[in-house]
């Protein structure tokens, strides 16, 4: 990978922050990206290789600072939320009960062998997206605090359970690499929460501040990497490394200023170049070459919104239930490491993609549909 080509790269990724600077919209910026690497990579005109070492070994580091964010993203501290556990836990166990049962039937109908595949995928919740869509409309009510508690267990549970799932063959390591991975997680947060008590980390922030060092990130990327190494060590995916150590960071209390510079980094730079290796990695021409794997990424979709309006069952609002079924962290590491692993059947990272698409369509139609529904914070009506 040269620097003229990691220049294409970052331009490209602006088509992102372009189709979602329209609010009304509500199209997450990493569609755009998805998209541009799509038109350049394998798909389409075959200039950006997502098997350039390189390129790849970039996109890693992005994929685990997009997860460490998301994890951030996730309001461990809320009080609110706390509150709202039991419903949302119940909903979670639902929807995963309801999304095992379509996972039989959709391997009965495609013949893959991957139930547990399937069923972790629709019982997914993305938080990197779902809680920036109730930002950004302003989403209020009893409903939209019990959803995050629903969001915050699926998103976790599902991307621990992701390596057991997409690698029956070896769950028995899979599980021992995201214990020892979730162990390390805890042990950072310990940490960092002594770090937080005893002031330490106040002073060093002042410091920090003062003198232009930037101290608190280089921890956050030393730990980080130190967690990554750890998974690819054990052979679990990068994905876990980041969400834990997010979580801890989050139930510590992450610093305004280390967000904004994990923002500016990830957002500005190493997310995107993930997103469009991810995109060029895709080849979409097999999904034409091969419809029943259409046909999949359709039904994985249309079974994840099924399984999450389950909701409705215990009073959830329609309109909030298909929003939690917005999903994109999980099906694309499942593309990611099923692709690495060489587990997946030509075709099918693409399709596992599509299927991501559709609830992002169907999440972006409910969060207008609970806006004139009515359920908004007080005071953004």
């Amino acid at each position: 990978m040269s620097f003229t080509m990691l220049a294409v790269v970052v331009a490209v990724g602006l088509l992102g922050p372009l189709l979602a600077v329209r609010r009304n919209w509500h199209v997450p910026v990493v569609l755009g990206e998805l998209l541009a690497g799509v038109l350049l990579g394998r798909t389409g005109i075959g200039y950006l290789d997502a098997a350039d070492e390189r390129f790849t070994f970039l996109a890693e580091i992005g994929f685990g600072l997009v997860m460490f964010v998301a994890g951030t993203h996730v309001p461990v501290r809320d009080a609110g939320l706390r509150r709202a556990i039991r419903p949302g836990v119940l909903r979670a166990v639902i929807t995963g009960v309801v999304a095992t049962g379509l996972a039989f039937g959709l391997n009965a109908l495609f013949d893959t062998g991957h139930v547990a595949l399937y069923a972790v995928l629709m019982a997914s919740s993305s938080a990197a997206l779902i809680l920036p869509i109730v930002d950004s409309l302003g989403l209020g009510g009893t409903a939209v605090v019990e959803l995050l508690p629903q969001v915050a267990l699926a998103d976790a549970a599902c991307i621990v359970a992701l390596p057991l799932a997409i690698d029956p063959r070896h769950a028995g390591r899979a599980a021992l690499g995201a214990l020892a991975v979730i162990a390390a997680g805890v042990i950072a947060y310990v940490l960092l929460s002594r770090v937080e008590r005893s002031g330490v980390r106040r002073r060093v922030h002042d410091v920090s501040e003062d003198q232009h060092l930037t101290i608190e990130l280089r921890v956050s990327l030393l730990v980080l990497f130190a967690l990554a190494g750890l998974a690819t060590a054990t052979h679990v995916s990068i994905m876990l490394a980041g969400f834990v150590l997010g979580l801890a960071v989050a139930a510590v209390g992450e610093p305004r200023r280390l967000a904004r510079q994990l923002f500016a980094l990830t957002e500005g730079f190493l997310g995107p170049v993930f997103f469009v290796w991810l995109g060029a990695s895709l080849d979409l021409r097999e999904l034409g070459a091969h419809p029943a794997l259409l046909g999949l990424g359709l039904a994985l979709g249309a079974g994840a919104l099924i399984s999450h309006l389950s909701g409705v069952l215990t009073r959830q609002p329609l309109s909030i239930a298909a929003l939690s079924a917005a999903q994109l962290g999980v099906p694309v590491a499942a593309a990611t490491v099923g692709t690495t692993l060489h587990v997946l059947k030509s075709g099918e990272p693409a399709a596992l993609i599509v299927g991501a698409l559709v609830t992002i369509a169907v999440s972006t139609i409910a969060g207008g549909l609970a806006v004139r529904r009515g359920l908004v914070a007080q005071g953004k009506v």
